[in-house]
C-alpha cells in the first residue's frame, strides 16, 4: 500500500500551497481554479444543511407538536370564554326583567327537549318542589315561551306556543281585535277567528288578551307578518312571528300564579 513519508509530504504541502497561491495571484488560473472548487464546496454546503436539519428536527418537531396543543388550548379557552359572556348577558336580562315585573317568577334552565316531531316541548330543571304547578305560563324577558303541561318533583315539561295543541286567547294591540293564537310545529303561529273585515296590519302587535286566566294579560306573543282569508270566506287569518326564538331556549321564568 503507497503511503506518504514525512520527507515526501512536506513537499507535497509546498506544492499544493504553492499552486493555491499562484492560481489566486495569476489571472488565467483563478476562474478554473474557483470553477473546480465550487462543485465540493456547493456539496459541503448541502451536506451541512442535511446535517444541521437532521440534528434540529427532533427539537423543531417538539416545538412544533407543544405551539400545536397551546394553540388548541387557546381556542378552546377563548370558546369557553364567548360562551360564558353570552350566558351571562342572558341571565342579567332575565334578571333584570324579574326585577322590574309585577309577576312572580322561578327561573328555569331548559335541560331537554322532546325528540318527536309532532309536538313541541322542553323540559325544565324545577318542578313542584320549586312551587311549579301544570298550568302555569312560562315566558322569557322578551315574551310568552309556552305552559307548562307536567310538573314532576324536580323537573317539569313546558308545551311551547308553536305546538298546535296550545291556544292561547290574544288581541292586535293597535285594533284590540281578538283571535285565537295556535302553533304550526314550525317558525310560525296562526292567529284564527278574525273577522272578514278585521283591521289587521303587517308588523301589528299581538299580545295575550287575559281573557283566559292561564295568562296574564299584556305579555308579548309576536308580530304579523302576513294576513290571509280563510277558504269559507267568512273569516281571515294572521300569521305571526314569535317574539321568542323558541329553537333556541335555554332558561325561562315560570310565572307563580
Amino acid at each position: 500500500m503507497f503511503r506518504f513519508r514525512k520527507r515526501q509530504l512536506i513537499p507535497a504541502i509546498i506544492f499544493g500551497l504553492s499552486f493555491v497561491i499562484l492560481s489566486i495571484l495569476i489571472p488565467i488560473l483563478r476562474t478554473p481554479f474557483f470553477l473546480l472548487l465550487k462543485q465540493p464546496a456547493l456539496i459541503f454546503i448541502s451536506a451541512g444543511r442535511e446535517i444541521k436539519g437532521f440534528i434540529f428536527y427532533h427539537r423543531n418537531y417538539v416545538q412544533n407538536e407543544l405551539l400545536k396543543k397551546e394553540v388548541g388550548f387557546l381556542k378552546d379557552r377563548l370558546l369557553k370564554q364567548e360562551e360564558i359572556s353570552i350566558e351571562n348577558k342572558r341571565l342579567k336580562q332575565l334578571l333584570s326583567f324579574k326585577q322590574s315585573s309585577n309577576f312572580r317568577v322561578v327561573p328555569v334552565r331548559v335541560i331537554g327537549r322532546s325528540p318527536d316531531n309532532w309536538s313541541s316541548t322542553v323540559i325544565i330543571d324545577k318542578g313542584r318542589y320549586h312551587g311549579i304547578k301544570e298550568g302555569m305560563p312560562a315566558i322569557t324577558y322578551v315574551g310568552l315561551a309556552g305552559r307548562v303541561i307536567e310538573a314532576d318533583e324536580y323537573v317539569s315539561r313546558v308545551l311551547l306556543i308553536n305546538d298546535p295543541g296550545l291556544g292561547v286567547s290574544a288581541i292586535i294591540q293597535r285594533t284590540r281585535q281578538e283571535g285565537l293564537v295556535i302553533g304550526t310545529l314550525g317558525n310560525y303561529l296562526i292567529m284564527k277567528y278574525l273577522p272578514e273585515d278585521a283591521d289587521v296590519k303587517v308588523q301589528d302587535v299581538v299580545i295575550t288578551s287575559g281573557l283566559n286566566a292561564t295568562y296574564p294579560k299584556g305579555l308579548l306573543i309576536g308580530h304579523v307578518v302576513s294576513v290571509g282569508q280563510e277558504f269559507s270566506g267568512l273569516s281571515c287569518y294572521a300569521v305571526i312571528r314569535p317574539a321568542v326564538n323558541l329553537a333556541t331556549i335555554e332558561e325561562l321564568l315560570v310565572i307563580v300564579q
